[in-house]
């Protein structure tokens, strides 16, 4: 008899209907090829018994938990999303006092960025506003999502901020720390974030990424699984369609003097991690033309940290809104629409394919229209497209493989 067969799963639920992503499915024995015939029945709570049937005789009962809790919509923003043992201020009021904790005041910092970019976001479009989605989940968590889209100035922008308690599955924990290594168990986490792409109409205006986050996994010291630790990532950066070199030193210029106010070395370590990460490996070309970027980063004072992280959410609007204003009425032909949205194309290759924080979120049952917000509403492909040699279109492609150094 063939030895039994595992499989690991994640089960997410709604009202209507319930659905898994079953990852690979192994054997003790290598002559055992179980695959094809699924069979499932779960009610809807929060812990469910999947029944395996194979194309054998085996027939394995594995037990599935559910990574996320499934979002509930609110009327109304909460003073704070966190679990009341991670708010020491919970019972009194902002003014008094402020929280101790290191989850309390990055939630804090991420809502009053996210205020303070949708201003901007909202001035410079000069008519359009954002929509905003409220939800939590009842085990505590939740987030505040905005989008506006179809404005004057922009075709879409997003601006999120979550609070998300969970347990991933080792896959999710690669994805989320950047390791080969897969942890033996499920890990416990605490993530909270702010996550933001603005895509303008004009193609000379340029589309902007940033996101902060702070991550926590909470597996007990002698728990299988990750052990218990913090790290802060995030980064700036951007994609433009044409190149204004005084636009992107302005850009790369801001980002410089966040970091430098912290340590000389973070710009010029964090803009080679930008232009290595953005990197879209199928096509040998970066993203766009940089900024900083960082993650896993827990090997300097957790205030200190903190401090960096909250400049750098800071520098956002006057690193990005002074290129906006004086490129949102140039005018642009249909040509220049074309390879605006060819870039679009690229966008959209990277964040599905290579994105780390959509990968996550897919992966642990996140709220699918905050995970995929980052995407613009069009985007162009053409078969074997390929710039002619010296215009501007070559020069901004010629840039994407050949990363520079702007300042």
């Amino acid at each position: 008899m063939s030895p039994p067969t595992t499989a690991s799963a994640i089960v997410s639920s709604s009202s209507s209907s319930s659905y898994f992503t079953l990852f690979p499915l192994t054997s003790t024995s290598p002559k055992s090829k179980p695959t094809t015939k699924l069979s499932f029945n779960f009610s809807k709570t929060q812990t469910r018994n999947l029944t395996l049937k194979t194309t054998t005789t085996t027939t394995t009962t594995i037990r599935s938990a559910v990574s996320i809790e499934k979002e509930i919509p609110e009327t109304e923003r909460p003073n704070t999303f966190l679990r009341e043992s991670d708010d020491h201020d919970s019972s009194t009021s902002s003014s008094s006092s402020s929280s101790s904790t290191v989850r309390s005041r990055f939630e804090k910092m991420i809502r009053k960025a996210q205020d303070s970019v949708c201003k901007a976001i909202e001035s410079a479009d000069g008519g359009a506003k954002f929509k905003e989605d409220v939800w939590s989940r009842p085990g505590g968590g939740g987030g505040i999502s905005r989008v506006l889209q179809d404005g004057a100035v922009w075709e879409k922008a997003g601006v999120n901020v979550s609070v998300v308690y969970g347990v991933m599955p080792p896959e999710a924990y690669r994805a989320a720390t950047a390791t080969a290594e897969l942890k033996p168990g499920p890990v416990p986490f605490f993530a909270a974030g702010i996550s933001s792409v603005l895509h303008p109409k004009n193609p000379f205006a340029p589309t902007l990424h940033f996101n902060y986050r702070y991550f926590e996994t909470d597996a007990p010291k002698d728990a299988p699984g990750a052990p218990r630790q913090w790290w802060f990532g995030g980064g700036t950066d951007l994609t433009p369609a044409y190149i204004f070199e005084e636009d992107v030193k302005h850009f790369h210029s801001v980002q410089k003097s966040a970091c430098d106010k912290f340590d000389p070395t973070f710009y010029p370590r964090f803009k080679k991690w930008c232009d290595d990460y953005f990197y879209i490996k199928h096509r040998g070309e970066r993203r766009g033309l940089g900024g900083i970027f960082f993650d896993d980063l827990n090997d300097y004072d957790q205030e200190m940290l903190l401090s960096f992280a909250t400049e750098c959410a800071n520098s956002v609007v006057p690193a990005y809104i002074p290129i906006i204003e004086k490129r949102k009425d140039t005018p642009f032909t249909d040509q220049h629409k074309a390879w605006q949205q060819l870039r679009r194309g690229r966008y959209v290759e990277f964040n599905l394919v290579y994105d780390r924080g959509t990968t996550f979120g897919l992966k642990t049952g996140g709220r699918i229209e905050s995970i995929l917000v980052s995407l613009p509403l069009t985007a162009r492909w053409e078969y074997d497209h390929k710039p002619e040699n010296g215009t501007e279109e070559w020069k901004l492609l010629d840039a994407c493989i050949n990363p520079k150094e702007w300042i």
